[in-house]
């Protein structure tokens, strides 16, 4: 096998590799938001539906290396993702509905892979995290509907579903928590834009920062496995099992 053989097998091995996918995630994460600060429009509209097919690629190569098989609802809920990401950008009001709805199927996705997996074991906690959420969402929401328009409903009913994978994120750990409190974060900075209300200075910057981080603390949170509760018949505190971590996450 001559030399250049050799080294494209190596190289493709490492593209296919899940550091190689979450390089390459990372990447593309850089390229994206640089190319908003720097208002260049075609590398914005390319590199963002890449974005969600790599981190899902990352995430289902990582489990698969450290012998697990990814939770079924996480490679869909990053789909999802990036039907919503893809409408968006087309910029007109159908398009705009139509990816909320793609985001919506996003998060009932997270949702119901969070609840499978524990997230509301600990019920105490839960109704916490839950009523803090509910607080905040009806709080913005009330200051936010008067300017929303024919928006009110579709915002107010995404929205509900965006807090909900923010609470039940929070009952996987820090990780997972995070990344679900930054996803309404990055929405909410959306939602301050339909309503036409001042934006911060960089303001497409850090909607996109906030949620590519988001998606990916929600991944590899899940991946890790990280502080999920689980209940053991006649226990009286949920116990906490540790899980294996994939070393690339």
């Amino acid at each position: 096998m001559s030399i250049r053989t050799t080294t494209r097998a190596v190289l493709g091995g490492r593209l296919r590799s899940a550091t190689g996918l979450l390089a390459g995630f990372a990447a593309t994460s850089a390229a994206h938001l640089g190319a908003i600060l720097t208002e260049t429009p075609v590398l914005r509209h390319a590199t963002k539906p890449a974005l969600m097919p790599l981190l899902a690629a990352h995430s289902v190569t990582a489990a698969t290396e450290a012998g697990r098989e990814a939770p079924k609802l996480l490679a869909p809920a990053l789909l999802f993702s990036t039907g919503g990401d893809v409408l968006l950008q087309l910029g007109n009001d159908t398009a705009f509905l139509a990816g909320m709805g793609s985001f919506a199927a996003a998060h009932v996705c997270y949702v119901t892979m969070f609840v499978r997996r524990g997230a509301l074991t600990d019920r105490r906690r839960a109704l916490l995290v839950a009523a803090a959420y509910a607080t905040a969402w009806a709080t913005m929401i009330g200051r936010l509907w008067p300017d929303l328009g024919d928006l009110q409903i579709p915002v107010a009913g995404y929205s509900l579903l965006l807090a909900s994978t923010a609470v039940t994120s929070a009952g996987l750990g820090w990780r997972t928590g995070l990344g679900g409190a930054l996803f309404l974060l990055s929405d909410t900075l959306i939602a301050t834009k339909l309503a036409k209300w001042q934006e911060l200075p960089g303001h497409q910057f850090w909607i996109m920062a906030t949620y590519v981080l988001a998606q990916y603390l929600l991944a590899s949170g899940t991946l890790r496995g990280e502080e999920a509760p689980t209940a053991e018949p006649g226990a009286t505190r949920p116990v906490l099992r540790p899980t294996a971590r994939p070393a690339t996450v």
